[in-house]
């Protein structure tokens, strides 16, 4: 086990949590649809707690969580410029262009959540000190939230993306409506978006 390296991933998790903070809020300035809006004031206030928990964890494991690393600064800043890209739509004065533009903000950012998360899971298995228990506990809390984040955003984005070419869209997505968290049933949500009721 490489020490310094599950220290880094530590930090760049809590960076990613603390940018989904800022990123949901602007991205709460750029949602039209109201079932949208609902959803992501959810993802806000469990990304808040996400930022809590890793907390706990670095507390537990005896982390610093101001520590700076490369990689965290790294972190930091593609957050700051999915925030400033949400602006930027805001700012051009679409409402829907600004909305398409949050919801692949989103997907950007919570790709990542996915992957710290994911490895947090692989690590969770290897270590059995307080750092392991505390990383398992927060794993068992959080992840399944991560998926959710990640894969009911990403359907919303394409839907809506359909409805702006002047398609008929499924709104809410499938990936909504099926309450997906895996990857296999996000693929299997947009099979069965042709079966589904179309909105206009």
């Amino acid at each position: 086990m490489n020490e310094p390296q599950i220290h880094e991933l530590l930090y760049q998790a809590l960076e990613t949590e603390l940018g989904g903070v800022q990123v949901y809020t602007t991205a709460l300035r750029c949602a039209q649809n109201e079932e949208l809006k609902e959803e992501w004031e959810e993802y806000l206030e469990q990304t808040e707690n996400h930022v809590e928990i890793l907390r706990s964890v670095f507390e537990r494991s005896g982390l610093d969580p101001e520590a700076e690393s490369p990689g965290r600064k790294v972190v930091r800043h593609i957050g700051e410029s999915l925030v400033k890209a949400m602006e930027m739509a805001l700012e051009a004065g679409d409402p829907s262009a600004a909305e398409l533009v949050a919801c692949e903000c989103i997907v950007h950012a919570e790709t990542k959540d996915h992957l710290n998360w994911e490895l947090i899971g692989a690590l969770k298995g290897k270590a059995h000190d307080e750092m392991g228990r505390a990383l398992k506990e927060a794993h068992d809390e959080i992840e399944e939230e991560e998926d959710e984040h990640l894969y009911h955003t990403a359907g919303w984005g394409r839907e809506l993306w359909i409805q702006a070419l002047g398609m008929p869209a499924v709104l809410p997505p499938p990936e909504e409506e099926k309450d997906v968290k895996t990857a296999i049933g996000a693929a299997r949500a947009k099979q069965a978006r042709a079966r589904m009721k179309k909105a206009g």
